[in-house]
């Protein structure tokens, strides 16, 4: 979920670990485009489509990659990052994801017409929880999720 912290404690896991970093996000932004310009102009489906392509290409060596938090409707993709890492999803509730992001429209979010963000929220939540290795709360300093993360993980 956008304001879930991914990409703030992925990079800082990352480094604590000394394992490369990957946003695929990011990669989609450089490949492709912004993800609110696909979404707008290509469409969800083609959005998601390219997050597919890029999860399935991804390759797991000392790699600690943050998912769009629409990765999680491509059962595909998620076989894939399950079957080569441990996914880990990051807890955050509705009202601190609120306070986080101020404005969805901005972040090339992914729901349908008639949702509200709170509904989308609550769409995804399922989805997370099906995926997850794991489930770390992460409502509160990058560096305590972190700490939780080293724990769980027994690193």
């Amino acid at each position: 979920m956008a304001g879930a912290g991914k990409t703030s404690v992925g990079k800082a896991l990352s480094l604590e670990l000394g394992y490369e970093f990957l946003d695929t996000d990011k990669i989609i932004e450089t490949s492709y485009g912004k993800s609110k310009d696909i979404i707008d102009y290509q469409g969800k489906d083609r959005f998601r489509a390219i997050e597919e392509e890029v999860l399935l290409s991804t390759k797991f060596k000392n790699t600690l990659l943050a998912t769009g938090g629409s990765a999680v409707f491509s059962p595909l993709a998620m076989e894939h990052l399950r079957d080569n890492s441990d996914v880990i999803y990051l807890e955050v509730s509705f009202e601190n994801i609120s306070e986080r992001v101020l404005d969805f429209k901005e972040r090339g979010f992914i729901k349908e017409s008639h949702q509200s963000i709170e509904e989308a929220y609550m769409e995804r939540l399922a989805l997370y929880e099906k995926y997850a290795d794991y489930s770390v709360t992460n409502e509160g300093s990058i560096q305590d999720c972190i700490q939780k993360i080293l724990s769980l993980l027994d690193l």
